[in-house]
């Protein structure tokens, strides 16, 4: 499977064999030993270290249920009217496709997939930067992208990237791609990271985003058994980064306690909690407590479809 697909998460592993993650973690070392691969928070990879990049077709079949649960909590935070940069991956292009529904939006964009997705979207109006194209992930990079976002300035970035520490923050493999993300995040006033379980802990070449930078990270519930991924959001949170785990919306909506006369929650809010936070930079203020009505646009709480639970090193 990783020769096929560049790169496996270990739950995907478990869902194919039929065993525990357990089972197949300890198999991961095994075959790490003799070389056959290398280990990855959350997965495995093909051999190769920090200069490894996996094509888009790898990363298309990576932890596919993980980015979707994550595209539809990230779509909730756009608002009607706004303005973003959404950069290249393949969970930014599920975020498009949910963006596509989002009527007045602006998308500036070096990605053609993102692009290519909101492409028949009637009332979103998409701008691509300039730039070469990169065909492994279907990017725009170089001195022509990152000239034509000067002078930009929208209200939010969302990013994703190949690795996420509380220490170096957002990383790439490849350099070109690095510079392109840093300059996005130059025209952003807020930046979204939207990374699932198997970055967190992971730190490749290219630093992006710095974890100073980094408003807020929406990623998917860790494996019980992934101590590195809980200490990871952990560290992130004490650093000030608002977290909001993406989950099944059956699972939200029982631990909300909404009755059923509220309906379905809106798009956005199924599946998700958002974290308190610990520590907060001076950006913002008002002290420890959940953002995610200012953050929604619709001036109403966050008690439907979303559960609240402190975030604790398991």
């Amino acid at each position: 499977m990783v020769r096929a697909n560049g790169a496996v998460s270990l739950r995907e592993l478990a869902r194919v064999v039929q065993t525990s993650e357990v089972t197949v973690r300890r198999d991961v070392r095994a075959l790490e030993a003799e070389g056959l691969l290398d280990r990855r928070h959350g997965g495995a990879v093909l051999p190769g270290g920090f200069t490894r990049e996996s094509g888009f077709p790898q990363k298309s079949h990576l932890a596919t249920a993980e980015k979707t649960a994550i595209a539809d909590v990230a779509a909730g935070l756009v608002d009607e009217g706004e303005a973003i940069v959404v950069g290249a991956g393949t969970t930014t292009q599920e975020l498009a496709r949910r963006l596509a529904r989002v009527p007045g939006l602006t998308v500036v964009t070096n990605s053609l997939l993102v692009a290519q997705a909101l492409a028949h979207a009637n009332r979103v109006e998409v701008v691509m930067t300039g730039g070469t194209l990169r065909g492994s992930n279907y990017a725009l990079v170089g001195s022509g992208a990152e000239q034509s976002l000067q002078g930009l300035r929208v209200s939010r970035a969302f990013l994703s990237g190949s690795g996420l520490t509380a220490e170096r923050g957002l990383s790439t493999s490849n350099m070109l791609s690095a510079s392109v993300d840093r300059a996005l995040v130059q025209a952003a006033a807020e930046v979204v990271v939207l990374a699932d379980h198997t970055k967190l802990g992971t730190d490749t070449m290219f630093q992006t985003v710095p974890t100073d930078l980094i408003t807020r990270l929406v990623t998917d519930e860790p494996p019980v058994h992934d101590d590195r991924a809980g200490t990871e959001l952990q560290a992130l949170a004490d650093q000030g980064v608002q977290i909001t785990v993406a989950g099944p919306a059956a699972g939200a909506s029982s631990a909300s306690g909404a009755s059923g006369s509220e309906g379905a929650p809106p798009p956005g809010r199924q599946g998700r909690r958002d974290v308190p936070l610990p520590g907060q930079r001076g950006r913002h203020p008002g002290g420890p407590q959940l953002r995610s009505a200012s953050l929604s646009g619709d001036g109403q709480p966050p008690e439907r479809g979303a559960r609240v639970a402190d975030l604790r090193r398991r």
